[in-house]
């Protein structure tokens, strides 16, 4: 169950305007590649990105770094609504990416990310200062079709500073 926190993080993220605000001052390439977080509960988590002119390679498929930064969203998401439930200052950074491409990416892809409980278990493990925990998340990506196009893993590393 979410905290009360953890809930108005969810609304205001999935919030459209909220969302491009966000972009616009945090994340400027998202906005301009079309990312959207489309859902984040405890369940899902799921990002998408539209193929576009400028999201394209020369080899008409989505260029993989814009794949990433829609799957690291759809990680990132749940990552800052699990910190959300702790009343800790806690510190995070990716230590660790993975990619697989398992298709070209020539239409929109969505990234599915199920790991809260994991992210939510790894961040509840930091009891003392200085206390580090990692958690590598999944999240899949899949075209129009429904067809897997790319897996890519984030270790996500937390380390409690007070």
């Amino acid at each position: 169950m979410l905290t009360h926190r953890q809930a108005r993080f969810r609304d205001d993220f999935l919030s459209p305007w909220r969302q491009r605000f966000y972009y616009l001052k945090s994340l400027p390439m998202g906005l301009l590649s079309g990312i959207k977080m489309i859902q984040l509960d405890e369940a899902i988590s799921v990002s998408e990105v539209p193929m576009r002119w400028g999201n394209k390679n020369p080899f008409n498929s989505m260029y993989f770094a814009v794949q990433s930064m829609a799957a690291e969203l759809s990680t990132a998401a749940p990552v800052l609504m699990a910190l959300k439930g702790s009343d800790a200052d806690i510190a995070l950074i990716i230590v660790e990416l993975k990619a697989e491409f398992v298709k070209k990416a020539q239409s929109k892809v969505t990234f599915s990310c199920v790991d809260f409980d994991k992210i939510t278990n790894a961040v509840a493990q930091l009891k003392c200062t200085g206390d580090i925990a990692m958690v590598t998340a999944r999240t899949t990506g899949r075209d129009v079709d429904d067809n897997e196009v790319a897996n890519f893993y984030f270790t996500w590393s937390f380390k409690r500073r007070s």
